[in-house]
């Protein structure tokens, strides 16, 4: 019977620590501060290459593309739906934890409204959107690293994506 209940807490143990390298983050990793929301254009969006089901057309400002030194990758996302109405979002990408947050929203023509209390969140969990994984598979991220620290490079993996979905 005990060799039974040690056979069951080594596999505990195992399992756990193999889940913790799973899923673990850098404890020490702090995010750094977040600028206000840039300018962005809609003139010469990078398209996100949605599934055909998704009836909003959405894309990146280039110009609005940044990798910062804590290794988010932060861009505006701008959606357009089919009346022409647009909206935008502040977002950034952290590959290493395959985590995603919304900074802030613009809506038309009025001002940029910053999140509530913005908490980064799963890249496959239940978002409303999945834009960021496509985004991130499109080209943000290369694994669990940010594809590189230069937006300029970033952008043009973009323009030419490789997607596996």
């Amino acid at each position: 019977m005990a060799l039974k209940q040690l056979a069951w807490l080594g596999f505990i143990l195992v399992a756990s620590s193999a889940s913790a390298q799973l899923f673990s983050t850098d404890p020490l990793w702090n995010e750094s501060e977040v600028p206000a929301p840039p300018a962005f254009s809609k003139d010469k969006l990078i398209p996100i290459n949605m599934p055909g089901y998704v009836s909003v057309r959405l894309g990146i400002d280039p110009g609005a593309l940044a990798v910062t030194p804590d290794g988010v990758v932060r861009y505006v996302v701008v959606a357009v739906n089919e009346s022409g109405s647009m909206s935008a979002m502040y977002e950034g990408i952290r590959c290493a934890s395959g985590e995603t947050k919304t900074y802030a929203r613009f809506s038309g023509n009025g001002p940029w409204i910053s999140a509530q209390d913005p908490q980064w969140q799963d890249l496959n969990g239940s978002l409303p959107s999945k834009h960021a994984l496509v985004l991130a598979r499109q080209g943000v991220c290369e694994g669990r690293s940010t594809a590189s620290k230069s937006a300029a490079s970033i952008v043009s993996r973009l323009k030419a994506p490789k997607l596996d979905y």
